[in-house]
């Protein structure tokens, strides 16, 4: 089944061209099914990229997804043309009175400041506790994983010494878990992030559970004990070009930054990186859809407030 999104949107041709079923909003709303109603929270500033990137996994399932992208009103893009936001995006207060299955809070780069000092913070608490009563089920990617334990749980994150970049082994910590239904005992996933979240902190938290972790990179997937928030530390979405592109922005500007690690064949920047982490990301992302959301999620959306 395919991923409901406007066909204008640059995603749809990305898409299509790679032969993955994207429907116009035209034909879908003349199925007699009910979608499930992701929110993406998209706090990215390459807002087309990382769409696309999540709208490939979401597509990857029977399952008919229709997306609603969301950006904070109170941060101007600098980055991501307005015309794009307009025509594409829409923000929470638009939103607010409406229920999701889904919902996705991204990652960003402001990873070295202090939360309170990120000028949406105040917006996305909102929406972050607006999630608890209108979502069924929460996401947060990297940074995005980061404020969501700090806000819900009070877990700080901590600084590392140097940025953790790269693609790393993950060993998995609760198998019988279905958003960890098929995978491997190792698989790997590409990280980019200054910061981290202590294991020992999350074993503090008696509604938290490592689901899946690497011994380099820390705790990767934290859910709580209702599945209905779920804190990813890594970037199981990247493309095959995301890290290699990050690694030649930050040589340009003359930052002091390693080769990521385990990413390009013999750890040389001219060679073509390989890729070994989409296998486990499609797997990670049609669990999700189907087992933490389409089989648990009620028919009714407003029948959240009685559940949640």
């Amino acid at each position: 089944m395919p991923i409901k999104i406007p066909n204008d949107l640059p995603a749809f041709t990305t898409l299509s061209q790679e032969k993955i079923f994207v429907m116009q909003s035209d034909r879908a709303t003349g199925q007699d099914i009910r979608p499930l109603k992701i929110g993406i929270v998209n706090l990215m500033p390459t807002k087309i990229e990382t769409e696309t990137q999540l709208l490939r996994l979401l597509s990857n399932t029977p399952l008919q997804v229709d997306i609603t992208l969301i950006y904070t009103e109170t941060h101007l893009s600098k980055n991501t043309a307005h015309e794009h936001l307009q025509n594409f995006y829409t923000t929470f207060d638009k939103v607010k009175d409406q229920f999701y299955d889904g919902i996705f809070i991204t990652g960003a780069p402001v990873e070295r400041l202090e939360f309170e000092e990120v000028n949406y913070w105040d917006e996305l608490c909102r929406i972050m506790e607006w999630t608890k009563t209108h979502a069924f089920c929460t996401v947060h990617i990297c940074w995005g994983a980061f404020a969501g334990l700090y806000y819900h749980y009070g877990i700080r994150k901590k600084p590392l010494d140097k940025k953790l970049f790269g693609v790393f082994p993950h060993k998995v910590n609760a198998f019988n878990h279905p958003l960890l239904r098929g995978f491997d005992d190792v698989f790997f996933v590409p990280h980019s992030r200054y910061t981290e979240v202590s294991m020992g902190d999350i074993d503090m938290i008696p509604q938290l559970a490592v689901l899946a972790y690497s011994d380099e990179a820390g705790a990767y997937i934290i859910a709580d004990r209702t599945n209905r928030q779920i804190f990813i530390t890594g970037h199981a979405e990247y493309d095959r070009d995301t890290l290699k592109n990050e690694y030649l922005r930050d040589v340009e500007k003359g930052i002091d930054i390693d080769v990521p690690k385990n990413y390009f064949p013999g750890n040389d920047p001219k060679r073509t990186p390989l890729i070994t982490w989409h296998g486990h990301a499609s797997l990670m992302y049609s669990n999700w859809l189907n087992f933490c959301v389409y089989q648990e999620t009620p028919y009714d959306l407003t029948e959240l407030i009685g559940i949640l």
